[in-house]
């Protein structure tokens, strides 16, 4: 398999216009090679989970399927392995040389530190490595201020990725006809998939979103997107997610129809060039004097919080939402994550890690940047003192409760519990909280 060049699928779970995998077959068609594609499932990142019926693994797990059956359809076969890359890369490269290894470039912390040993196996092994730009419209520094420094106020980080994309026109990539450059593999020699048990996790049903959404929705995207009891949002993080859509196809045809949907899809490349510059804001605060909040941390309100049970509806419908279905609405997840950190002045970081377990579309730029923002914290250019009142935050959009019904049955009887804390009484202690933290040394 000297004449062999591998493609690792990881978060680009798709045959068309996928970037690496078309580079893949281009270096094929000009050298002569067959490309064979890699899934791992990480044990690192697997042995991570404690739930067991986790809806992202068994999502990953069907799409790596019929990712596998395409392959095989065309004639050859996707590699699905279960282990630690390092190791795996590691004797694959010494059993089965390759020309090259092609993949899609991660910028998250740990990703990139993978990458880099991964690249230094490569080298020991004569194989070249390359990562391509497919998860984003515009990476690393391609937006910038005139002095080659990141952007760190989305404002003018979207005039500028704006003006870019006029002067840099998204690029597609044919990758479906994978047929004359896959690598043949009789069927008899065909590898089996690790099933979802032998990884230790369990199938269940579960309601996927689907990868399409209508014109209607994208158009009227503007003005029906705060609303949590309508059908206004997209749900296609998921599939951005895990690659499972092109989100330079999505951009093509969102810039004819919305420009407010638009600007969602530049708040992921404007979070993922943050985690990219400030790679600091995984652990700690992105404004560091931040990081001397006196937080609560009280672990009992933390659970009702959790648990949806707080006695104030907007937020407990949401954290409910999310709990049944891995899913939140945009608009709930900033009142929710608000409440968290300023009303019971809990670490965003305590948040942001039960998001990162229970939603579907966890992103760690999209959800660090979220939190921070709630939390004052982020890169938000509005001071520290705004808190979202529950209260108003349902009369703008659930006035008609009708999606705190939905999630709530029991409010407004016996049942449900008071408030956990009064809205003025806990914005008066957070403002005073912050203030002392932002002017102590």
């Amino acid at each position: 398999m000297q004449n062999t060049i591998y493609f690792w699928f990881r978060r680009d779970l798709r045959l068309h216009d996928n970037h690496g995998l078309y580079q893949a077959l281009q270096r094929a068609k000009t050298t002569g090679a067959k490309v064979q594609g890699v899934f791992i499932f990480d044990t690192q990142i697997l042995d991570r989970l404690s739930n067991k019926r986790d809806a992202r693994v068994q999502f990953i797990h069907q799409t790596v399927a019929g990712l596998k059956k395409q392959c095989q359809d065309h004639g050859g076969d996707l590699m699905v392995w279960y282990g630690n890359p390092d190791t795996i890369w590691q004797t694959l490269l010494a059993e089965h040389p390759a020309a090259a290894l092609l993949c899609n470039a991660d910028y998250e912390p740990a990703a990139i530190a993978r990458d880099q040993r991964i690249a230094d196996i490569c080298a020991m092994a004569g194989t070249s490595f390359s990562a391509f730009k497919d998860h984003c419209i515009f990476e690393k520094s391609e937006v910038t201020k005139d002095d080659g420094k990141p952007y760190t106020v989305f404002t003018p980080y979207s005039r500028r990725w704006k003006a870019h994309l006029m002067q840099n026109p998204v690029s597609h990539y044919p990758s479906n006809d994978v047929t004359q450059h896959l690598q043949v593999i009789a069927e008899s020699d065909r590898s089996p998939m690790p099933t979802l048990e032998e990884m230790g996790f369990e199938a269940f049903s579960f309601q996927y979103p689907e990868t399409t959404v209508s014109q209607t929705l994208i158009k009227e995207y503007d003005t029906k997107r705060n609303f949590p009891s309508i059908q206004g949002t997209s749900r296609l993080g998921l599939h951005f997610r895990f690659g499972t859509i092109s989100i330079r196809e999505k951009l093509t045809k969102a810039l004819a129809l919305n420009e407010t949907f638009v600007n969602e899809l530049i708040w992921r490349d404007f979070y993922l060039q943050i985690l990219w510059h400030f790679p600091h804001v995984v652990a700690g605060a992105f404004k560091p004097q931040y990081d001397r909040i006196d937080w609560r941390n009280n672990t009992e309100e933390f659970e009702r919080w959790k648990q949806g049970k707080t006695g104030y509806p907007i937020v407990d419908a949401g954290m409910r939402e999310l709990n049944k279905t891995g899913f939140m609405h945009n608009r709930v997840r900033m009142i929710v994550a608000s409440f968290l950190t300023k009303h019971l002045l809990i670490d965003w970081r305590w948040g942001e890690a039960y998001f990162a377990e229970k939603l579907l579309d966890f992103e760690l730029a999209s959800n660090n940047g979220g939190w921070q923002w709630a939390a004052g914290s982020g890169v938000d250019a509005a001071p520290y003192f705004r808190v979202f009142n529950p209260a108003l935050q349902t009369e703008k959009f659930d006035k008609q409760l009708t999606y705190i019904k939905q999630w709530v049955p029991e409010f407004g009887t016996t049942q449900y519990p008071a408030p956990i804390v009064d809205h003025a009484f806990a914005r008066k202690r957070c403002l005073e909280t912050y203030d002392a933290a932002l002017k102590s040394n």
